[in-house]
């Protein structure tokens, strides 16, 4: 026999997401980057879950979005709830009998730098596996299932951010050429 009124049903956990994200990140398009999607089904998303709520959760404009009131209201509430559910997420992971260790990198560094290290790795932990992903940006280690990332930075932004190398950039060119450069009167490149 069936049970009236049906359960309510939630909204998609994907147009949460999206939410979450593009709150936090106040842009469709970076949190499509983040979320491997494109901006329009961000925005899809986030339209689906406005109806299912009934209320404005971003304001649009030819300049992009900015939060409603409502959106303010519960970005907080939704980046916490995914916080928890990241580093739930990471404890499970955990749990596999084979240590799994993952890397991102940017493509160079994971391409030019980081295979002599792993050998050395793979030496003293032979019982680990190692999976390296070569992207762009850095991934949030909070949010995302990587262990460790590998990039170039200014400065250290937080507090468990370490610097293998001090980055050295300097001109180089063949003898013939110094012989005859002029540092005074060359024009310059600069990074």
């Amino acid at each position: 026999m069936a049970v009236l009124p049906r359960r309510p049903k939630g909204p998609p956990l994907n147009a949460l997401r999206a939410f979450e994200a593009a709150a936090r990140l106040e842009s469709f398009v970076t949190a499509a980057e983040e979320l491997g999607v494109t901006a329009g089904a961000v925005s899809q998303h986030i339209k689906a879950l406005e109806a299912w709520a009934g209320t404005t959760l971003f304001e649009r404009s030819a300049h992009g979005v900015s939060l409603s009131s409502s959106g303010r209201k519960l970005a907080g509430e939704f980046t916490n709830a995914f916080d928890l559910l990241a580093a739930a997420t990471q404890s499970l992971r955990n749990l596999a009998p084979n240590p799994e260790i993952h890397i991102a990198a940017l493509p160079s560094i994971a391409q030019l730098w980081l295979p002599a290290r792993l050998g050395k790795l793979r030496e003293k932990r032979p019982d680990l596996n190692v999976s390296v992903t070569a992207m762009e940006n850095p991934p949030s280690l909070s949010r995302e299932l990587f262990d460790l990332s590998v990039f170039f930075s200014v400065q250290a932004e937080t507090s468990d951010q370490i610097v293998l190398a001090e980055d050295e950039i300097l001109p180089v060119c063949s003898p013939k050429m110094a012989d005859d450069l002029d540092l005074e009167a060359a024009q310059l490149l600069h990074d």
